[in-house]
């Protein structure tokens, strides 16, 4: 990817698959990458060419070393991550530090469409016409949010996921890879997708479903 101006300084929290896949996308986007950090500080580097210094105490430790302006994306994805990526976003911002967005040069994302803050929006994905996406989602590669789709708030739509038109996915939704929503449903907060189920009818929160035509299999 061709560099943009230089941005400044951001960090990474999360060391494993997401962040390897968004640091090649902010850096083309101009920021350079200081440090790398995840609750796990056992992990082995993610990259031979950004530090990896630790887990939180060490995270915290660095902030007081580090001036301002200074930019952080939450790399964490899958599984039920979502409302972890937004609280955890939501604390680095209460501390004064600027969300980065990552958009991948290769994903299309229409004019009149919405990108909310801190998202990542990775390639061949597509954020139609009038769509929206919440705070801090992730839009995976090839994954498809098309015309009039609303979604909240740390939403993750996994690799090849598709919305049709006008889908309202409500806040912590994880869509699996390769699932299908029809159009004009609702996707209650915290539910999850299986991979490749289509979804055929409103799905209820916190719950998670499966197959074809998807069914709950778990209820909260």
């Amino acid at each position: 990817m061709e560099r943009q101006t230089d941005r400044g300084p951001a960090f990474i929290w999360g060391a494993t698959g997401q962040s390897r896949v968004v640091k090649p996308i902010l850096e083309a986007q101009g920021y350079r990458i200081a440090g790398i950090f995840d609750r796990d500080a056992s992990l082995p580097p993610p990259y031979p060419d950004a530090p990896f210094l630790g887990g939180w105490d060490a995270l915290m430790a660095w902030l007081q070393t580090q001036p301002r302006p200074l930019s952080f994306l939450v790399a964490i994805g899958g599984g039920k991550a979502g409302r972890d990526r937004v609280e955890l976003s939501e604390r680095f911002v209460s501390m004064g530090l600027s969300p980065c967005d990552a958009v991948h040069q290769n994903s299309w994302v229409a004019a009149s469409a919405r990108i909310g803050t801190g998202c990542q929006i990775m390639t061949n994905a597509v954020v139609s016409e009038m769509a929206s996406v919440g705070d801090y989602s992730i839009i995976n590669t090839s994954a498809v949010a098309d015309h009039d789709d609303q979604l909240g708030r740390g939403v993750h739509l996994m690799p090849g996921a598709t919305l049709c038109g006008e889908v309202i996915v409500e806040d912590f939704v994880t869509i699996g890879a390769n699932a299908t929503v029809l159009p004009r449903l609702r996707i209650g907060s915290g539910a999850f997708i299986g991979a490749g189920a289509v979804v055929t009818r409103d799905v209820p929160p916190a719950v998670t479903v499966v197959g074809i035509p998807a069914r709950i299999i778990d209820h909260p």
